[in-house]
């Protein structure tokens, strides 16, 4: 991912050098392995620890005469270590013993920072929600006016929704955190599974209970579903945020430094540009989903197809989403909110929001619901045409409900139902 849309902690665990770092951490551990098992001597393993992660300008000139990057690092590492103990990194391995089992800690690092900034955004929409519970607003639906709600209760919508993507992500984190040592086509023919479960142990990890050659890539596609499904989520959010933002509703502000430009010709320009961004790195992470399925079926065994899509959606997916995550986070963490602005529009339309419960009323008072239907929708209309106030308008036609039912908080009265589930949210994730 493009250094303008990586947050330093997640970028640097996909670098080479974090990378080559983590293959040394298993090549040693599985050498540890094999000296309790008494292949290794210590003094051989001591030298094997004292040896230094090589550069990847080292990996890549080792490259141009192997052409096969695990043997171009081993040439690299090995280079410094004496060659009776050289000899024993990489034993009874094979090149996705070592590559799979970092991976799968680097993926599970990787989730472990997601997972923090999810939590972030969580926890800030359910602050926002508990602040905004009583703030009355207009609901909408197919972007038309509908009836009262509060920005609260949007808020509210938004934070189980990420709790959600949490569930899933966790589950998913569990999935892509195994490893596997298991030599040539997973048999155990030239490793012990002593060696597996020492470096899984020592990694964090579990181990892959069935190995072929590889780990099973449905781990890494239900990894990059659930964060497709998060990223989908905080689309809707700065979606929302971005209609909110519209000159002519202007509800609510997003967080803004003072070098703000929003135009390059336009100084009155105040554009949703962190919104906007938040949308369009979802397009992003749900298009690396579909890759990441291509990836699970391989022919046999193993083959190599998976490799140079994984070495771009993996390590892109998951930088994209802890900044848009993050990003999200900061923008509701630092959201304007105008109360008076979603007052005034709440009454734009001249009480039509009252409609239904205008309906209710005469039903109430004994009318059949057709015709109290049609002669709310009549007097509606009218109202759509004059810019009369909905009331009047009954009111000219003989119907008198009284000014309670024009009271939008008469729409959130049976709220306390909700507010619970918040809390109770609250409780249970922070």
């Amino acid at each position: 991912m493009i250094p303008r849309y990586s947050r330093p902690e997640m970028a640097g665990l996909w670098t080479d050098e974090a990378k080559y770092a983590s293959w040394v951490r298993v090549e040693v551990l599985a050498c540890e392995a094999q000296a309790r098992l008494g292949t290794i001597s210590e003094a051989d393993l001591a030298a094997i620890r004292a040896g230094r992660v090589p550069t990847p300008e080292e990996v890549r000139e080792q490259e141009r005469t192997r052409d096969h990057e695990i043997l171009a690092f081993l040439a690299a590492y090995t280079a410094s270590l004496p060659d009776d103990a050289a000899r024993w990194v990489h034993y009874g391995m094979t090149s996705y013993d070592l590559v799979d089992t970092a991976l799968g800690h680097t993926l599970a690092a990787s989730s472990d920072l997601l997972l923090a900034a999810a939590q972030r955004l969580l926890r800030a929409l359910t602050e926002r929600a508990v602040e905004h519970w009583d703030t009355v607003c207009v609901a909408r639906t197919h972007g038309i006016h509908a009836e009262p709600t509060t920005f609260g209760q949007k808020m509210a919508g938004f934070a189980f929704a990420v709790h959600r993507s949490i569930v899933r992500l966790r589950a998913a984190r569990a999935a892509v955190a195994v490893g596997t040592i298991s030599g040539p086509v997973g048999t155990y023919g030239s490793v012990d599974p002593f060696v597996e479960t020492y470096v899984c142990e020592a990694l964090g990890l579990g181990v892959e209970p069935v190995p072929t050659q590889v780990v099973a890539r449905d781990r890494h596609a239900e990894l990059l579903g659930a964060v497709a499904v998060l990223g989908a989520v905080v689309e809707q959010i700065g979606l929302e945020m971005r209609l909110l933002q519209r000159t002519e509703v202007r509800e609510v502000e997003e967080p803004r430094s003072s070098a703000y430009q929003g135009s390059s010709a336009m100084p009155h320009k105040r554009n949703p540009t962190t919104s906007e961004r938040l949308c369009g790195l979802a397009r992003v992470l749900r298009a690396n989903l579909g890759a990441a399925l291509e990836d699970v079926a391989l022919w046999h065994e193993r083959d190599l197809a998976h490799s140079s899509v994984e070495r771009v959606v993996l390590p892109d997916s998951l930088i994209a989403a802890h900044y848009q995550v993050t990003s999200a986070a900061e923008l509701i963490e630092g959201l304007r909110v105008f109360p008076d602005r979603m007052r005034a529009n709440l009454e734009q339309t001249d009480g039509l929001i009252y409609s239904s419960t205008v309906m209710l009323h005469l039903m109430a008072a004994g009318s059949e619901r057709e015709k109290a239907y049609r002669t709310v929708q009549d007097a509606a209309t009218e109202t759509w045409e004059t810019g009369r106030h909905l009331r009047e308008t009954l009111r000219e036609r003989g119907i008198d409900t009284g000014d309670d039912v024009y009271d939008p908080t008469r729409f959130l009265r049976s709220r306390d139902a909700m507010r619970q589930r918040l809390e109770e949210l609250l409780h249970v994730e922070m």
